[in-house]
Parts: C-alpha cells; structure tokens; sequence
C-alpha cells in the first residue's frame, strides 16, 4: 500500500498527513474491494442463472433475510468506523497546541502575507521550525480564498471581515507550495507562496538576519519599509509634521535637546540607541511613549532606518 500511496499523493510532510492518508487509503481500498467483488457477481450470476432454454424460468424469489440483514449491517458498521475515525481526526486537526507558534495570514488580492508575533512582516514565503507546532489565524482583506499546503494536508478557507485558524506540526525539512485553492479573480493561479521549514540552526539564522528579501533589499528602501510596517508612521512622520514623536524630516546632523537638560547630535549611533533604548534620552516637549525595538529589528533592519533618516532632508 505504501508505494499505492505514494504514486497518487503529495509527500507527507507533517503530523496529519499519515493520518489523513491512511483513512483515505482505507477508504479507497474498501471502494476497490467492493467495485471488484460486485463485477465480480455480476459476471458470476450472469453465467449462472441465464436462461438455457425457453422453458427455462427463473425462481419466484422475494426475499433473502440473512443476505438482507449482512448488506445491511456490514456497510453500517464500516461506515461508523469511518465515521469516528475522520471525527477524531477533524477534531484534532481544529485544536492547536497551547505552545504553538502564532502567525497572522491575510489574502488578499494576489498575495499572501504572513506577520509573526514580533511584527515582522513577509510576503509569499514564510519560516517555521522542524518539530514545532504552528497556528495560523487567517482573514482576508477582499474576496474569499483558500489557504491550501498539500504536502501538510492543510486547507483551510480564509475568508473577509473575520477570522479562521488552521494548525500543523512541519516533521520533515523543506521547501514546500502554498496555493489558494478558491477562485478570486484573474490572478488565482498566480496566488503562489512557500513555507520554508527549517532545522533550529537554520531557523535561529533566519530570526537574526531574515529571508533573502531584506538581505538583498537596498538599505533606504528597507528603512521605508520598517517604517511602514514596524509602527513607526504611527508617532514619526516623514514631513516635518509634529507627531507624537519628532519627524524624521532633515533630523540627522541635528543637535536634539534633551528633557533632563542634555544634548547629543542626531548621528548613527544617536538613532541605534534611540531604537533599542528609547528611554534613554528623551527629546525636550515629547512624552517618553516609545516602545524598544530590541529583539524586534535585526542589525540589517536598524541600518536600513538609519540610511533611509540621511535621505530625507
């Protein structure tokens, strides 16, 4: 049965794999007995109890009780089994683990986007480690798609104005496709994306340094783009408007007055300290609000705030 399986599905890549495809082989293997064995009468009884002759009359037969009562009850009994076996399996695969990784999943038109509990975000690819469970909680912010990883045996539909989860628990190293597997529009087949699972080595580095998108991003527009995405809009605008915190606009070279009398020149070591302790000098008529991004940016993402503040003067 194993090479059976391995023709017609995807490879098993997580921990509801088996399960689904042992009750899909079972259940295949019980239409493949039955399909055979009702040919199989049927040829018999054709040759059996054909008509040999014109005063060849078949019995008057109304009924067989034993015969009734076992096509009955045999088929009952499997499709019971069958019945609690898929239940239990729905049933787990519903319930994620209390120590499973969170991530956010939005559709929407023709993408994937995965944030992590850190606020990082990522577009049609995302990482998850070997050997731990990982919860999405998906919404989509137009139409109705579907969130379909074969090799997990997840899927799962997303859908507008709230919220469906899906878990799995990755048991093999890989690269593996994300499809949506309901029809949105002119780019559905385009909807692609991929999870990477990676062993906890690769999956430390991929925390530290990120995926191959901000390695090869160009440092201003990857400080644009922690701009927009990490909450710094929120207090720092980019046009010399006041906000909760000082603009970004024409700062850098500037000397920053502090509120317990101090001073310092906005250079690049000035800004690095200003994003892992922000409370540390607090700039003379703003409240200290900021949250630290320490453990929240990575080196390369700091560097890309720092060349993207020289450019806006």
């Amino acid at each position: 049965m194993t090479w059976i399986r391995n023709w017609m599905l995807p490879e098993q890549a997580s921990t509801h794999a088996p399960y689904i495809d042992n009750l899909f082989m079972f259940i295949s293997a019980v239409n493949t007995f039955f399909f055979v064995l009702i040919c199989a009468c049927i040829v018999i009884f054709v040759r059996k109890y054909r008509r040999r002759s014109p005063d060849d009359y078949t019995p008057h037969i109304t009924h067989n009780q034993t015969l009734e009562i076992v096509w009955s009850v045999v088929p009952l009994i499997i499709l019971i089994g069958i019945f609690f076996w898929g239940f239990h399996g729905y049933v787990t695969a519903q319930i994620a683990p209390a120590n499973s990784i969170e991530i956010q999943v939005t559709g929407k038109k023709w993408v994937w986007q995965f944030e992590y509990p850190d606020g990082m975000r990522t577009l049609n690819s995302f990482h998850v480690p070997v050997n731990r469970p990982v919860r999405l909680v998906m919404n989509s912010e137009d139409v109705l798609h579907s969130f379909f990883i074969p090799a997990f045996r997840i899927k799962k539909d997303v859908l507008p104005v709230r919220y469906t989860e899906e878990w799995f628990h990755a048991t093999k190293p890989g690269v593996y496709q994300i499809f949506c597997a309901e029809y949105c529009g002119k780019g559905h087949s385009d909807m692609l994306a991929r999870v990477f699972v990676d062993d906890e080595a690769q999956y430390a580095k991929w925390l530290k340094e990120g995926d191959e998108e901000i390695q090869k991003l160009p440092l201003k527009e990857l400080g644009l783009m922690v701009h927009e995405n990490r909450g710094c809009a929120t207090c720092h605008a980019l046009d010399g408007t006041r906000g909760q915190g000082p603009s970004w606009k024409g700062i850098f070279g500037q000397t920053h007055q502090f509120a317990d009398g101090s001073s310092a020149v906005v250079d690049e070591n000035y800004i690095r300290q200003s994003i892992l302790e922000p409370q540390a000098h607090v700039v003379q008529g703003f409240e200290p609000i900021m949250p630290t991004y320490k453990g929240l940016l990575r080196d390369r993402e700091i560097l890309g705030v720092i060349e993207y503040i020289k450019t806006l003067k």
